[in-house]
């Protein structure tokens, strides 16, 4: 018997198939994490693709019931997979405190994530179209220009303040400032509601 195509509706009640939808999201943590020269060395999408693969194998032992426990158990083994990958670039040995720092980074960035689209302890419902928000944002934050899209993880969801991303990218602040504008334009465009913070 063949797996059910994507227009297969029976793939719709796949919930392995349905983790793939995280991707944008994982990724955009990801590559929040690594700094210019790790960038260059670690690619983000392969560590993504290990952490769904590592979900999609332990998808039966997953307990929650909400995407918000989903993303917070993607995350955590996101983080996992990412010390793995910064041991065997730096060569050393298991570090217990790195892993610590890089779970709380993961952490981090996604709430930083969720209060720029100003989601605070609301109610069930609330939090459930917070949760879809974060993922459509990071699909969003995907499909921008390199720079723009670079800018705003930079200023927005690492709180990098507009001159150091200046400098991180090699441009003027004026320069920073129309990236952040155009970015923030094109990501109303592409989701659909009012420009985020």
């Amino acid at each position: 018997m063949q797996p059910p195509s994507k227009e297969d509706p029976r793939a719709l009640d796949d919930p392995t198939a349905e983790l793939g939808r995280f991707r944008p999201y994982l990724l955009m943590l990801a590559r929040l994490q690594f700094d210019e020269a790790l960038r260059a060395k670690l690619d983000a999408s392969d560590v993504v693709q290990q952490t769904l693969l590592e979900a999609h194998q332990s998808l039966a032992n997953f307990r929650g019931t909400s995407d918000s426990e989903k993303k917070t158990w993607l995350r955590r083994i996101l983080g996992h997979n990412l010390a793995d990958e910064l041991r065997k670039f730096r060569r050393g040995k298991r570090n217990v405190n790195l892993e610590a720092s890089l779970q709380a980074a993961l952490d981090e960035s996604s709430a930083r994530l969720e209060r720029w689209l100003a989601i605070e302890d609301g109610s069930p419902s609330d939090c459930a179209i917070a949760n879809e928000q974060s993922v459509t944002l990071a699909a969003a934050l995907m499909k921008l220009p390199e720079d723009q899209r670079r800018a705003i993880e930079l200023h927005h969801l690492q709180g990098v303040p507009s001159a150091v991303v200046a400098d991180r990218l090699g441009r003027t602040e004026i320069a920073v400032a129309g990236l952040l504008r155009r970015g923030l334009q094109r990501l109303h465009q592409l989701i659909g509601r009012e420009n985020p913070r």
